[in-house]
């Protein structure tokens, strides 16, 4: 994760046009245009000026390594190397970072290649290599499939209502991320684990995160009746996965960052409380929600900005159904089945005012629970709206104008304030 933080920190400063950044330009060429690219000889460039690199060869490794990990890829092959020539390179968006991205599923990679069947274009033709693995793809998940094309369709249908110049950038970095994970024939995988720390290891695991949010029967992985177990030791691994992202809150930590205007535990001002219950978020609240959907959902402020949000792609109905069980757990046991009813007739009945998407499973598993309504009938529904939201409506949210807007905004105020602090004390 160390290498990583440092990789994700050139290629910020790369980006940043007001540091002295890479030049990121628009290029026209016969009969269209190439948007947001840049080349080879301007990272190389780069590289030598602000790592203090002489050797253009060392730069041109040091951009290798950072290329391999999928930060930079060139959009005219599969090849993750950096050429120091005239080559077309595009930046990967930092959702599919490698420092924010575990090892995808399966069933992620199908819901890809199957969308790319569905895109009829000649440039997301599917390559004879991704054609086999989408037919072994098949064969493997034959009970689920039907469930993983719904999938696909769906993601295909939200593109098509995006820009076209947005949706070939990210149809370029959704493919430059496969292409890290299962990378062409012949090519080097650098996300597999070292063969000889899993030997030292006694239970090998790789942390894995579900891209699109589906993921495969945990029934496959474990028995259905677990016997009881000895008490595993913690192990250097576990402390590894529980702290990955641990630098995130660094500064939300008042023992490790003094808190802002004060500490109210061991202070009697009570302000910082007010400001973190207050309509108004700071810059720092507003940063957080980019953590993971758990920060939003759990701020009222950024609960209703996703709601907006989703009002404005039409799709507010998942967050609207996850709400409504939500409140649903808190309500008094003589109102749960009336409650239960109104859910139900809202979101799931046939003719239903704001049908949500579920899977036959789900759906199936929620129809029994409505028979003998309690506060969790709706459990599996909302597992399943929520890893949609997470994989899906949640990564859109943090790429949009609403979110960047307000975190720009918020920026410029803390800026503002930090400039008439240091005025003050003159």
């Amino acid at each position: 994760m160390s290498i990583y933080s440092h990789y994700s920190y050139i290629i910020t400063r790369m980006q940043d046009d007001k540091a002295g950044g890479v030049p990121i330009r628009t290029v026209k060429s016969f009969l269209s245009k190439i948007p947001s690219v840049v080349t080879g000889t301007d990272i190389v460039q780069w590289l030598m000026k602000n790592l203090s690199i002489e050797d253009p060869v060392e730069a041109i490794h040091m951009g290798s390594l950072i290329a391999a990990q999928g930060y930079i890829f060139p959009i005219s092959d599969h090849v993750l190397t950096l050429k120091d020539d005239g080559t077309f390179y595009r930046f990967q968006a930092p959702y599919f970072w490698p420092s924010n991205c575990w090892e995808p599923e399966n069933t992620d990679y199908a819901i890809y290649l199957c969308k790319r069947t569905m895109q009829n274009k000649a440039r997301l033709e599917l390559a004879d290599y991704e054609a086999e693995n989408l037919a072994r793809l098949q064969r493997a998940f034959a009970r689920k499939w039907e469930f993983i094309f719904m999938q696909a369709e769906a993601q295909v249908k939200i593109d098509r209502k995006k820009d076209k110049t947005e949706r070939k950038i990210l149809d370029s970095q959704e493919r430059a991320f496969w292409d890290v994970h299962r990378p062409v024939p012949g090519c080097v995988n650098t996300t597999e684990m070292d063969i000889r720390k899993c030997r030292r290891m006694k239970n090998p695991q790789k942390v894995k995160k579900s891209v699109y949010g589906v993921t495969e029967d945990s029934q496959s992985q474990s028995p259905v009746h677990m016997p009881s177990q000895p008490i595993r030791k913690t192990t250097k691994e576990d402390f590894r996965k529980k702290f990955a992202n641990s630098h995130q809150y660094v500064e939300y930590d008042p023992f490790i960052t003094p808190a802002e205007p004060s500490n109210p535990w061991i202070s009697d001002d009570a302000t910082l409380w007010d400001i973190e219950m207050s309509k108004e978020p700071s810059q720092q609240r507003v940063k957080r929600w980019g953590f993971s959907i758990d920060e939003v959902l759990k701020d009222p402020v950024g609960r209703d900005l996703f709601l907006r949000f989703l009002e404005s792609e039409f799709s507010s109905e998942n967050l609207r159904f996850w709400l409504a069980v939500q409140d649903l757990k808190r309500q008094p046991l003589q109102d749960v089945a009336t409650r239960v009813e109104e859910i139900w007739q809202e979101f799931l009945a046939p003719g239903a005012q704001s049908p949500i998407n579920l899977d036959s499973h789900s759906y199936e598993r929620t129809s029994q629970n409505v028979q003998d309504p309690g506060r969790y009938t709706f459990e599996d529904a909302q597992e399943h709206i929520y890893k949609l939201m997470k994989s899906d409506s949640y990564a859109r949210f943090l790429r949009s104008n609403t979110y960047h807007d307000l975190l720009l905004a918020k920026k410029k105020v803390s800026f503002g304030k930090d400039m008439l602090a240091s005025l003050s004390t003159y």
